[in-house]
Order: C-alpha cells, then structure tokens, then sequence
C-alpha cells in the first residue's frame, strides 16, 4: 500500500480548499490537515470551472492531495477528469453523491490502482447503497454528507435524523474491511470547539474522520478522533486487572475479552505500549 492510500485511510482531518484559490492550497497543507481535497464540485462557481481545473492540475504536478470532483452524473465530470489525467500528485478522488457501484468501479478502473476512490454518500439511494459502494475494488473509505442528504430525505440535519445512515456506513465500512467512514462537514465558522464536538459524536458511532470546512477546524477534530486521558487511565487499569487472564471487575464493571480488546485498541492510538 501507498503511503498515499495510508493517509486517506488513516486521515482524521480532511480539509476542503476551493480549486479557485489556488493562493490557500499551500496553505491549507500547512494547516495540520491529515488531507487536503481541493474542490471541483460545491465551492466552484460554473463559470470557474475551467480555470479551477487547471489551477488544481497545475499544483497537482508538483504537490500530492485528494481532490472532490462533480459527480459521476453531472456535466463536469468528464472535464474534471481529463484535466485530472497524468496528475503525478493525484492521490485520491472524491465521488460526491455516489449511489452508483457500477459507474463507480468504472471510475476506480479508469483511475488505475494509485488513485484511491473514496465515495461522498449523501442521498437516499446511496444509503441504501452503502455496502455495495463499499466493496467496489479501488475505493479506500467511504464519506458522509449529512446536509445532502438531509435536503434528499425532507429530514432534519440533527443527529437522530442522520443516526441510522451514519450507523449503516459505519457498519458497510466494517463488512468491506474498510477504516471507519469520515463525517459530514460542521457549517460553523465561528466556533472551532463545535467541530471537535461533532467529531466526538461521530468518533462514538465508529467514524474515524471528519471533513472540514476551516482550518480552525482542523485541531479540534484531530484531538477529538484520539483517546481522552480519562479513557487511557481507564484502558490502562483495564489491561494492568486483566494481566493474569480471565474476567476481572474494574471500577465496578465486569473486564472480559472484549473490553479487555478494546482497551488494548485505546492504548495503541494513544501510542502507549
């Protein structure tokens, strides 16, 4: 494997940048996103999209990132990847509103084994895709956009509303031998400590990160996706009870193989022995 497709499916932060200011995309790599997906689609006007295209080839010649590209069904696709073509820093492609497997393992073939895929799901049918998107060969994790899909379903953006799609991809990542799915976007601006929040949220259904909008985004979520010190202490008398085998009690629960398994899991992202 890559070290190109590691860090797409290890990557806590996923930072947008507009494809037309190619004057932040230095900056947003500098910023402590694990990735950077400079946009094609939302963030570029239609009449932009030609000159997005070639700011974003033209970095790509020199610098690596992921890059979100419109949709497999809109008009500016096969434009997105023709410019894209031969892009020696092209790491991973963004598929907003994939709900097609077919069409997207076209896509993952036409792209070749160096490129990882990675399905933005945000409508209806792309749930009730999810596991089929999963298991296309080539895609390496699968997204989540909440508000799309929200505006889909005539439904509230709240987290009751988005619980069972969240938990299906969750669950269709797990099935398919995939990282945990990244989160939706947070939409303010003003309020970094809101993003880190929503991280957790997402951190405690099995998603694994998270997109982002600000770059003041980006430390909150990374903190959010790694062990508290509460929950360290707690892996840490969870192994130390266990050491000498079977069921234990600890703080007042019972620790057998699967806690004691999960407790090993909190030691090792926090880079304990």
């Amino acid at each position: 494997m890559s070290t190109v497709e590691q860090t797409v499916e290890r990557a806590r932060s996923l930072l947008f940048v507009p494809g037309t200011r190619p004057d932040r995309f230095a900056k947003a790599v500098e910023s402590g996103a694990d990735l950077v997906v400079v946009d094609l689609e939302d963030a570029v006007p239609e009449a932009d999209k030609d000159s997005a295209r070639a700011a974003v080839a033209t970095w790509l010649a020199a610098n690596v990132a992921a890059v979100r590209v419109n949709a497999l069904r809109s008009a500016h696709h096969a434009a997105d990847l023709a410019a894209l073509a031969g892009a020696r820093g092209l790491g991973a492609v963004m598929v907003p509103m994939a709900d097609d497997p077919t069409g997207l393992s076209e896509l993952a073939q036409r792209l070749g084994p160096s490129v990882a895929v990675v399905p933005l799901v945000e409508t209806a049918l792309g749930v009730h895709h999810a596991h089929d998107l999963a298991s296309v060969p080539g895609v390496r994790r699968l997204a989540f956009g909440h508000l799309d899909l929200a505006a889909d379903l005539g439904s509230s953006t709240d987290d009751t509303a988005m619980l069972l799609a969240r938990s299906t991809l969750v669950l269709a990542s797990r099935v398919a031998g995939l990282p945990g799915p990244v989160d939706g976007t947070t939409t303010s601006l003003d309020d970094p400590a809101a993003a880190g929040a929503d991280a957790a949220r997402a951190r405690s259904l099995g998603f694994t990160g998270k997109l982002c909008i600000h770059p003041s985004q980006v430390a909150p979520v990374n903190a959010a996706f790694g062990p508290t010190e509460d929950e360290v202490a707690w892996a840490q008398r969870v192994v130390q009870a266990a050491a000498p085998g079977g069921a234990v009690r600890v703080d007042g629960e019972m620790v057998d193989a699967p806690v004691l398994l999960r407790a090993r899991r909190l030691l090792a992202e926090a880079g304990h022995p």
